[in-house]
Formats: C-alpha cells, structure tokens, sequence
C-alpha cells in the first residue's frame, strides 16, 4: 500500500505482485530478471526498497559485503570491527578470481586489510571413477535422492573424512552406505547397549563427571584416550581440517570405545549380581565412564553431524541441544601415556594372536595354555604385565610369559625395510641395507633391547629392519612391526574340555534370545546325557556355565520328557530343555 500511495507502484502492478507472491509462496516463481523486479520490500521506517539498477561489477558488489552488510563506514562501525577480517571464508577453487581477489582487493583499498584470515577452498565432486559428472554421460547424482536415501549426516561425514575439503571427491554411494554402516551403525549400537543396560539398572550419570575411585584400568585407558582425541579434534578444527577431526573420531568409536572398551567391559555391564544389590562401584563406574566418552563423542562430532550429534546428546543428557553446549575442553587429569603404551602393547599382541587363530582354524572359544612374548627391555615387559589380565581375557589363553632371549627358542630372519631407508639414508641405502642382510644375532638382539644399533657408522633402527621368525615346533608364532609373538597350539585333554563348555555356553545365549528371553530372566537347564566328554564338559563347567547363561539349575538325564531343542556343536548335536526359572 505505501507504495501505491508513494506512486511507485500502480494498481496493476500491485495486483501482479500479489500473485508474484503468491507464486513464491507455492514455490513456482523465478526469483530472477526480470521477476525480481516486481518485488518490493518495506524498511523499517516505511520507505519502498526495490532492487538496485546500477551495479559497478557483479564481483566488486560481492567484494564490498564486509562493509556493505552493515552499511560501514557510514555507521555500524563498532559491530563492524568486532566481525572483520572475517575467521574464514569457504567457497570453490573457481572463486579465487572472482570473491576471494575482490574481498581482498576492496578490503586493502579500504582498510588496509585482508578481508579474512583463512581460506577453505574446496575442490570438486567427482564421479566414483575421477570423472567429472554431468547428465550427458549419465554419471551424476541426484543430491536429494542421495539425503533422502542415506540422510544428510552419513552423507557430509562420508564427504568430509573421504577427502580432504580442498582436494577433488570422487564420490561413491557405497562409500556412504560403509560410512553409514561402520561409524554411525557402531556408534548407534553402542549407544543402545548403554541405554539398554543403564535403564534396567536406573542409572542416572553424575553431574560432575567421571569422580568413581573404582575405575579399572581399562577405564583410565579409554579416559585418557577420549582426552587425548578431545585435543586431537580441537586442534583440527582450529587449523581448518575437518577430515582430520572426523576421521580421528571415527578410529576412537571404532577402534577402541566399541571394539576395545565395550566389548572388554561387557560382563560388568550384565553382571547379574548387582541385580539386587544395587548398582555395584564397579557397575557405576563402568556406566559413568561409557556415558562420558558417548556424550563426548556427541560434542565432537556434531560440527560435521549437527542431526545425529544432537540426537544422541540429547539422549544421554537430557540437555536442549549440543549446539547450545560449550566445546569440551582437554581434562589433562585423565591424561596417561604410559597406560596409553601399554594397552597399545595388548592390542598389538592380541592382534597377532587372532590372526594366528584365524589363519590356523582355532576357534576363539578353545582355550590355549600361553602365548610367548620375546622381549628383551625390562620396561616394555613392565608396560606388557599391566595389561596381562586383559590379553588372557581377550585372546582364551592361560598364560603370558616372557623370553629373555628368543634367539634359542624362535628362528629368526632379518631384513631391510627399504620404505623407512630410503628417506632415512638417500644415496647409502644400498650400503645399509647389505650391513642389515648381513646382521649377526647379537646385533639384532641389540637393536632389540635397545632399539637402536650402530653398524659401521649407521645407526639402524628397530623402525629400519622387518623381523621374520618360523614357526617351532608345538607353537605358532607371528610378528609385525617389531612385536614378535609365539602361541602354543597343544591341546591337552582339560583345555578341549574347557573349549567344549565354552560351545555349549554361546549356543545356550543363542537359544536364550531367539526365545526372546529378557536379559535379566533366569532359567534353568535339563541336558540329555550324548557321550561321555561332553557329560564331563558340563558337569566339570557347571557354574561357569550357570554364570555366564544366567541359570539358576543345570542338570544331566538319560533321557528328556516333552519338546527339546538341538544344539549343534561341531561334529556333535545336544538336546536341551530351557525355560525361566521360576
């Protein structure tokens, strides 16, 4: 109405605004020339703005936005100062002719300044295959097909870790369906563990964090390995590389919260003695370590997974929204590095020790009596025994010893490891690498024990050389990245017996829930008597067998009344009898 009374607009041209309007509103206008023309907007005091005519330059208009957008240096000037330079501006490497020059060129004819104080330039999405998309050779993607099908945070997490921002993406759907699968399927599992087992038991998370005086070892671990990620993120995103943030927390989910911490820590979880007692110190513990590192997790994650971050947050705290919460910051009280060293040794050997058993056909469930660790530095052996409970726990063996000189025991072979000489020697690599071939016994126990040893001039590392050993016999033995392992392979009559009851105890967890049990139901057992062995197996396990299905009777038959189930083990079929326990 102001501007028909103003005369800048006639009646006719005010009736074809409203339906220019209208047409916006429904999503059917084209917002450029010459339509864009029919709209006009009311200032706050009144006046009619309508688009501006006369342009210098398309690019010196974008250029000039830092002062522009608060009408500086004709006022504004205070809020102006706080906002320039600018942070950082992102936008295509085809822009550094165009708003990236004239930002800056504006900027120094005006200020004296740059314009902003970093620069994000990103490359361009490829197709799987390094080729530019376009419709004409039907290699491009639909963007809204591929957020609806996959969601916008897989997506931008997938984006964002596979490449880094500058660099040329080419894009892969399946890439997103891993990214999805591994990360946020991980994390999600993870997640409703906690929540199963937390909500079961009436956790609630103290308001201070982490305080228990009862954290394990494995607790302290993922703590000062959570603190160690915090700064690790926080220093990628401080210097502009999000790929390094995002891929950094994906290996932490992974790799050691899920993998490593979940998967140890899972007895205490469902440890079915707490049931009515309360929740133990060691439960609450483990409970309040776990919610920290998710929370945690949910704050660093969310710049790159607004969505999910704030769902999950939202879910573990209560709290209106991750964005509105302060980054977390570095608790160097849980910093630890030489528990760091040492569940980084247990890794390393319980790494070796799986594939041994992988490439060997020994099931994880058979126990093993010991596996040998040569190692010759007293303080690697001290860092290995902090962590011995953990490596028996996770690989099925009895006992970790050690080799005071694994020469006598393990045959081994030495040779260059050209990729870490060639930078390190340039032009003597060739000469290194004969004195390495040529190493005697000593020197490699040396470099070894030492680390180092210095041949005619040299100083060769352990880094330097890759140590192959042969297998001895009645052992198995593996080696990588100077960690060399032997893994005794002798079934004795008890350990086969042991192996048997641990089969029979993940069939009965497999019965338990596709009778759709609840976790905390007790059951009892009947066990048609089969052979001689497995009768001894279930007799001599009974109460770990009890403990671990959470079963409060277990008995042998000759025979079993009524409907049984089977139970294939091997070459061997059980017929058993489970119900809850009342």
């Amino acid at each position: 109405q102001a501007a028909l009374n103003s005369g800048k607009l006639t009646a006719v041209q005010a009736a074809g605004n409203e339906a220019f309007i209208a047409a916006v509103q429904a999503g059917e206008a084209d917002l450029h020339r010459p339509y864009v023309d029919n709209i006009f907007v009311l200032s706050a005091s009144g006046t009619v703005m309508g688009r501006e005519s006369d342009l210098i330059d398309v690019w010196f208009d974008s250029g000039a936005m830092p002062f522009a957008q608060w009408h500086y240096p004709f006022e504004n000037e205070e809020i102006f100062k706080q906002s320039y330079p600018a942070d950082f501006i992102s936008e295509g490497v085809d822009q550094t002719r165009g708003w990236f020059f004239t930002l800056h060129a504006i900027s120094v004819m005006v200020e004296e300044s740059v314009a902003f104080k970093n620069v994000v330039s990103t490359g361009l999405v490829l197709d799987k295959n390094g080729n530019k998309m376009s419709k004409r050779l039907g290699n491009a993607i639909d963007p809204f097909d591929t957020l609806s099908k996959y969601g916008a945070d897989p997506t931008r997490w997938y984006m964002i870790t596979n490449a880094q921002p500058w660099d040329n993406l080419k894009f892969d759907l399946a890439g997103i369906t891993e990214v999805r699968n591994k990360f946020f399927g991980t994390l999600t599992n993870t997640y409703n563990f906690f929540a199963l087992y937390a909500n079961l038991d009436g956790f609630a998370p103290e308001a201070n964090g982490v305080t228990s005086p009862n954290l394990t070892e494995l607790d302290r671990w993922i703590l000062s390995k959570l603190s160690s990620l915090v700064a690790e993120v926080d220093e990628a995103f401080a210097a502009y590389e999000p790929t390094k943030a995002g891929r950094a927390v994906q290996d932490f989910v992974c790799d050691h919260l899920s993998n490593w911490y979940v998967r140890l820590s899972r007895r205490r979880f469902w440890n079915p003695e707490d049931t009515n007692q309360g929740i133990s110190p060691d439960k609450a513990a483990a409970y309040q370590t776990l919610h920290t590192c998710l929370a945690t997790v949910a704050q660093l994650m969310s710049p790159i997974a607004p969505f999910y971050g704030d769902w999950l947050y939202k879910n573990l705290t209560g709290a209106e929204s991750v964005h509105l919460t302060n980054f977390t910051a570095v608790n160097d009280s849980w910093r630890n590095p030489d528990l760091e060293a040492s569940m980084d040794m247990a890794q390393r050997i319980c790494s070796l020790v799986h594939s041994l058993r992988k490439v060997h056909k020994l099931k994880v469930r058979q126990p093993l009596a010991q596996v040998l660790v040569p190692v010759l530095q007293e303080s690697v052996r001290e860092q290995i025994r902090r962590v011995e409970d953990l490596i028996k726990s996770e690989v099925n063996v009895k006992m970790v010893n050690y080799l005071d000189d694994a020469s006598g025991v393990l045959s081994k072979k030495v040779k260059p490891n050209f990729k870490a000489l060639g930078p390190k020697f340039g032009k003597d690599m060739k000469a290194v690498a004969d004195l390495i071939t040529g190493m005697s016994a000593a020197d490699l126990a040396s470099i070894e024990s030492e680390g180092a040893a210095n041949l005619k001039g040299f100083e060769i590392a352990l880094a330097d050389i890759e140590i192959l050993t042969e297998d001895m016999p009645g052992y198995l033995t593996a080696s990588e990245a100077g960690m060399t392992i032997a893994l005794d392979n002798t079934l004795t009559p008890e350990l086969v017996s042991e192996g048997m009851a641990r089969e029979f105890v993940n069939r009965i967890q497999n019965l338990r829930k596709d009778s759709g049990f609840d976790v905390v139901d007790k059951i009892s057992i009947l066990v048609q008597s089969s052979s001689p062995e497995w009768d001894a197996s279930i007799t001599d396990f009974a109460s770990y067998i009890q403990q671990e299905v959470q079963a409060v009777t277990l008995a042998i038959l000759p025979t079993l009344s009524g409907a049984s189930s089977e139970l294939s083990i091997d070459d061997s079929t059980l017929h058993v009898q489970v119900a809850i326990f009342n």
